[in-house]
């Protein structure tokens, strides 16, 4: 049957089995979608756009299987199954007799007044829920299916099909839709994040992070009632669901950074980094970012090609294809930039536990004072000198040349485009100026770390550590106060660049300061460059 014939047949409250008032219908270019105030009944299109197939009723009848299947892993309540759409004697039915003529996924209507988007539009969305949105998606996350299939789709040969796909797909849009320069400087950030992080890549198959994932994660999608209801995920093809999970949260937090939400984007994404501990996953967030914002911009972009499409529309789709890939762009130009972070605080403050964790979970190089001063002084650095203060190879002459050898090496490894974790005193104003001008020179992000916590809490790691002879540190705590007199404060640094950091916490919960430190400086910046932007228009 013809489904135009469908199509009228369903607008028909009669046929439904609950008599609703009236049958409302939405078209999309894959749907037909009829709403009855109660219940949603969707119905799939005969159509094939190569990625996806639905040109038979047996295809039909297993996609619309998979829809429900698929989506009940984040909201049961609302998919309610598959229905039959019956005809007998020329009359279109819901179930009841006569041949099956198409399938439609039921599901429960959802108020269109919750949709987070709307919200969002009205206002802003307090903590709370972003905190309840970033816990479903990372129990989510956690216990999707994963297997070697699927795990697959997270080696490098598809992730950069997926790539080169878009930039090749876009080139009939340079100088329209997107300029020269930003197609340029994506396509070449892109390619050179990828090449360069290639062991990072393998890392995330290894950890089990590619997962059977949701796949159109963005606003739209997402419903705030009583409960979250996270739904429509991809169904019709594996290559867009099974991804890494970095790519499926970094659709909703471009989505929130491209409708001018960005400190609500790395509120939401510092929970789910706490939630889901997947530190890692913080150094692929602009890489997903940017080719999340891309595809985006390259289907409006497909819009300026309908011929369906009228004038004022096509020009609503240039200004919004143009916005996504202005922000492809800006996510793509931070990607291959070096970081260069420091520990800085007076003994036992904790500055080697979180420069080692933050090494850990970042896979930086790590140089710590304590070894290469050792190394200076032709020890080992397991080699302890418990000198009085300010003595033998903690002399202030020495100490120098300790610091001159850390920035040397942490030059060098900035100059070869990587990124580096310094643990040190960092006492004097001085070590701390002439550290951040050497990120200044090279043109890397910097961030000084100021470990605190109380004298009690360091006496006691003090006193723990003395019957502990196979750390690096000579630290004591007779040695405490004179390192207090002596340091100087923090100074001259903005809050972007100086995050006191009370490392009387967790180990996690100081990560989590950190991260989240880190992706409000970035939100800043990109409501800075919003705002530049439409200045400039």
């Amino acid at each position: 049957m013809e489904l135009s014939a469908i199509i009228i047949a369903l607008q028909n409250p009669e046929i439904y089995p609950d008599h609703p008032e009236k049958a409302e219908v939405v078209q999309t270019h894959v749907s037909a979608i009829f709403l009855t105030g109660t219940y949603v009944y969707k119905v799939k299109k005969p159509v094939d756009f190569g990625f996806l197939d639905f040109t038979t009723l047996e295809k039909r009848k297993f996609y619309c299987q998979q829809e429900v299947e698929l989506n009940r892993r984040l909201c049961p309540e609302v998919y309610l199954g598959v229905v039959e759409i019956r005809s007998h004697r020329g009359c279109i039915s819901i179930g009841g007799a006569g041949e099956v003529v198409e399938y439609a996924v039921l599901m429960k209507q959802l108020p269109r007044e919750r949709m987070m988007d709307r919200l969002l539009a009205q206002g802003t969305i307090p903590s709370s829920i972003l905190q309840k949105i970033a816990e479903k998606i990372a129990h989510f996350h956690a216990n999707a299916a994963t297997s070697g299939e699927i795990a697959s789709y997270g080696e490098m040969d598809v992730i950069r099909q997926n790539v080169e796909e878009n930039f090749s797909q876009t080139e009939k849009y340079v100088g329209l839709s997107i300029s020269p320069e930003a197609y340029k400087g994506t396509q070449e950030n892109t390619r050179r994040f990828m090449e360069r992080h290639l062991p990072l890549f393998q890392k995330r198959i290894a950890a089990g992070r590619i997962r059977d994932c949701h796949g159109d994660l963005h606003l739209q999608h997402i419903c705030l009632t009583e409960e979250i209801l996270i739904f429509d995920c991809i169904e019709f093809n594996r290559r867009f669901r099974y991804s890494d999970v970095a790519a499926d949260i970094a659709f909703l937090l471009m989505d929130l950074d491209f409708h001018n939400f960005p400190l609500l984007s790395a509120e939401l994404a510092s929970s789910y980094l706490a939630i889901s501990r997947d530190w890692p996953l913080f150094l692929l967030l602009d890489f997903y970012k940017s080719y999340r914002a891309y595809v985006r911009g390259k289907v409006v972009s497909f819009l300026l090609d309908d011929p369906a499409i009228s004038a004022p529309e096509k020009t609503s789709a240039l200004e919004e294809a143009k916005r996504y890939f202005h922000l492809a762009h800006s996510c793509a130009m931070r990607l291959n930039r070096p970081a260069l972070f420091i520990t800085c605080g007076l003994i036992g403050t904790g500055k080697s536990t979180i420069a080692r964790a933050l090494s850990e979970a970042l896979g930086w190089e790590w140089l710590a004072s304590d070894i290469i001063r050792k190394e200076i002084a032709h020890l080992s650095s397991r080699e302890h000198r418990y000198e009085k203060f300010h003595r033998g190879i903690y002399a202030p002459e020495f100490s120098r040349r300790t610091y001159s050898a850390l920035f040397q090496r942490a030059g060098a490894i900035l100059k070869a485009g990587n990124s580096v974790l310094i643990d040190a005193s960092f006492k004097k104003q001085a070590e701390r100026l002439e550290v951040w001008e050497l990120a200044r020179r090279v043109q890397a992000e910097f961030l000084l770390i100021e470990c605190r916590c109380s004298e009690e809490e360091v006496r006691r790691r003090l006193t723990r550590r003395a019957s502990n002879e196979d750390g690096f540190s000579d630290g004591r705590w007779e040695l405490y106060h004179d390192q207090q007199e002596d340091f100087e404060k923090v100074e001259g640094m903005g809050p972007d660049l100086h995050l006191p950091l009370d490392t009387e916490s967790s180990v996690e919960e100081c990560l989590q300061a950190i991260f989240g430190h880190l992706l409000r400086r970035v939100a800043r910046d990109c409501q800075a460059s919003e705002v530049d932007l439409t200045s400039s228009n």
